[in-house]
């Protein structure tokens, strides 16, 4: 399917005076190309009223899509990218609303796919001068009416909006279980931030966590290693070949030893993984702007911003700032949420947050409130009373949540939007008005799509399932996935007898 081509004089806007706007984004990878992208679509954008910059710190765009080097100094790398990564949503469900990923792509597509993907969405839209790369965002402080950025280019710049965009996949969270910090200062044990491919780890590998890296790591290392453990919260103790699955790990002792949640030891373990993801950080605001702890318990709503390194608190619609020291309209967080298909809710995000910073009236402070606090009491029954677990669980949405909430978003960017938004829904499809229905099925259905897509693999059938698929459209995806589906469930069946 053809996109039409933008011009770049569209998206000038030399006609900035010193009066109009100016907004910040932190960050060029997904999240912040979407916001660049919305932003530039907006009439007040093209009028001049709006002006932009993005600050980038790395010198290429893709964030935690743009491969990196382990730094021999022990510090995090700025990419957790491995070797042999995929995307775990299949990529029609995946993609930005306003660009599809071009025809005849593998439905779940390598790291390389998809960093050549956001560098084609830049291009096309003409991104990259708005982009300072090798600029780190070192400062941000609220300064009476507008926020002061400065950066590693010694720079002190005033905007109106910023909007923090710089991801969430950098800094490794650690678990505390006893006998951890021995593990690590000796080199038996290091965060799936860093590895890159299942060789020289021994012959038996423990990998701890259940989320998608956990799962991608323990099945490559059985690949290679000979015996390979996995550790998942609750999970029932099995064997399965080289695999054995465990529950919780509640020691690390001397000499490979490891003692589980059931009271279970496994001895003789040569190298741990930890899957155990990241923290929320960001170390451009101060603590009078973004407190680092977890907050007290509600009601009632905190007046300050908290940084638990799980989540940012209390945040209207998981976005805009609730606290008296600057308008929320003024200062946004995107791209928090978890166990969720990001690229086109971000977009939508994107949308609300120009959308309020144009009509700040449309956010009212009591009814987001009720709803941060009705929230709140849903997690504390479902979770427990203790705030770190329920701030541990504050950005995780269930599976159908979150087209939920870009529709709430596409609803509340419709209110009072104006020119805003016509320019973006004319050009745009069913995507960016309301979630289809066929993107909610196949999100579903990614555990099953991406075992099947796995065996086509297998068996040497991948470039004939997408050869030509896409170019008339997105429903030939959705057609394909459904052959796909009956496809798989016949060779499960045939496989069974």
């Amino acid at each position: 399917m053809d996109l039409p081509t933008i011009q770049p004089e569209l998206y000038s806007n030399d006609k900035v005076t010193t009066n109009g706007k100016a907004i910040c984004i932190i960050g060029a990878g997904p999240v912040g190309l979407a916001a660049l992208k919305v932003l530039l679509d907006s009439s007040q954008y093209r009028s001049g009223e709006w002006k932009t910059t993005v600050f980038e710190a790395r010198d290429e765009l893709g964030g935690v899509w743009l491969p990196a080097p382990i730094p021999p100094t022990g510090e995090p790398p700025e990419s957790s990218i491995y070797a042999s990564l995929t995307t775990n949503i299949p990529h029609p469900v995946m993609a930005y609303t306003s660009y599809p990923f071009a025809p005849s792509t593998a439905l779940f597509p390598d790291a390389k796919v998809v960093l050549k993907y956001l560098n084609d969405y830049a291009d096309h839209f003409h991104l990259r001068p708005h982009i300072q790369f090798k600029t780190t965002v070192k400062k941000v402080v609220w300064n009476a009416s507008r926020w002061e950025v400065t950066t590693s280019a010694n720079t002190v710049l005033s905007f109106d909006l910023v909007m923090v965009c710089n991801g969430h996949y950098r800094i490794p969270r650690y678990p505390d279980t006893p006998g951890m910090t021995q593990w690590l200062s000796s080199g038996r044990a290091s965060h799936s931030a860093t590895y890159r491919h299942p060789y020289d780890m021994g012959d038996t590998v423990l990998v701890v966590g259940g989320g998608p890296s956990g799962q991608d790591i323990s099945a490559e290392m059985c690949t290679t290693a000979r015996t390979v453990i996995h550790s998942v919260t609750s999970a029932t103790a099995e064997d399965i070949g080289n695999l054995k699955r465990r529950g919780r790990v509640t020691h690390f002792g001397d000499n490979g030893r490891v003692t589980f949640e059931n009271g279970s030891v496994e001895t003789g373990i040569d190298h741990c993984i930890l899957a155990t993801g990241y923290e929320y950080s960001f170390p451009f605001f101060s603590e009078d702007v973004l407190r680092s702890a977890v907050p007290s318990p509600v009601p009632p709503l905190p007046s300050e911003l908290y940084n638990s390194t799980y989540g940012v608190f209390p945040l209207a619609r998981h976005l805009f700032p609730l606290t008296k020291t600057f308008p929320s309209s003024n200062l946004a967080f995107l791209g928090l949420l978890i166990h969720v298909a990001p690229f086109p809710l971000v977009e939508a995000q994107a949308r609300a947050v120009l959308h309020a910073f144009a009509n700040p009236e449309d956010l009212e402070p009591m009814q987001e409130a009720v709803d941060i606090m009705t929230r709140y009491e849903e997690l504390r029954k479902k979770v427990s009373d203790d705030p770190r677990s329920i701030a541990k669980a504050w950005h995780h949405f269930e599976t159908l949540e979150q087209f939920e909430y870009r529709d709430a978003l596409y609803k509340f960017c419709v209110a009072s939007d104006g020119d805003l938004n016509a320019a973006w829904l004319s050009a745009q499809n069913e995507r960016s008005a309301r979630v289809p229905e066929w993107e909610k099925e196949m999100y579903c259905k990614k555990i099953l799509l991406r075992k099947a897509w796995k065996r086509v693999e297998e068996l040497g059938k991948a470039e004939e399932w997408v050869k030509g698929i896409g170019q008339g459209g997105v429903h030939e995806w959705v057609n394909m996935t459904k052959r796909l589906e009956k496809w798989y469930e016949i060779e499960e069946t045939k496989s069974k007898l």
